[in-house]
């Protein structure tokens, strides 16, 4: 297994409702609710977002694929919205995609470039199974502690605050072994990998110190 984004998208909030700030690789920005569910306005909210992120996929994943043809479309545009519907015992959300192509284009540049949208990577991963895993960070003292260490660094593995997210073993599985008694194998890598893997652990099972100190 391994993330798509290098570094997380980092959110948090304050007492301002229900003003969010999202940070991600090259800055940040602030998610907000509309007035009429108590926030301010003051940025996108949550539905909002999902379907930027869809729209903004769709639209730039045309444009790669009009620039490797070399076609003269040089605008485009898309209007999304969804809705949700019961069909039969299953709530089922909709989600709508408008292309738009100001200018003249030609019909069967336009059936290609609707085919073309429908296979970008947000519509994929929108269109398969998705299963959300949600994570609580503990800190403080566990009672049982078990210590790994080489000649940098000690690993500190506490099992009862454990979620089993399988991100060390996926990530680093020269380090961390599920299958072995001793699963923890701090000569497997560098220390850096280590502290950096270690620094992934969504529960605070996982934690480090130099050995020197």
């Amino acid at each position: 297994m391994q993330y798509k984004l290098e570094q997380p998208v980092h959110l948090s909030t304050g007492t301002e409702k229900y003003q969010v700030t999202v940070e991600w690789r090259n800055g940040k920005f602030i998610a907000d609710e509309p007035e009429v569910a108590g926030g301010k306005d003051t940025g996108p909210d949550p539905y909002t977002l999902l379907l930027s992120s869809l729209a903004s996929c769709i639209l730039v994943t045309l444009r790669m694929y009009i620039d490797r043809k070399e076609w003269t479309i040089p605008q485009i545009a898309v209007d999304t919205n969804l809705y949700a519907e019961k069909i039969g015992e299953k709530t089922v959300t909709i989600i709508d995609c408008d292309i738009r192509f100001p200018g003249t284009v030609e019909e069967e540049q336009k059936t290609r470039l609707l085919e073309i949208a429908k296979k970008c990577p947000i519509s994929k991963i929108l269109e398969n199974d998705i299963k959300v895993r949600t994570f609580l960070f503990r800190e403080g003292e566990s009672a049982k502690k078990v210590n790994y260490a080489n000649d940098e660094i000690t690993v500190v593995w506490k099992p009862e605050l454990c979620q089993h997210s399988t991100r060390c073993w996926t990530q680093l599985p020269e380090v961390f072994d599920y299958k072995k008694r001793h699963w923890i194998n701090p000569d497997g890598a560098s220390s850096e990998k280590i502290i950096e893997q270690v620094n992934k652990c969504p529960s605070g099972a996982l934690s480090f110190f130099y050995n020197k100190e």
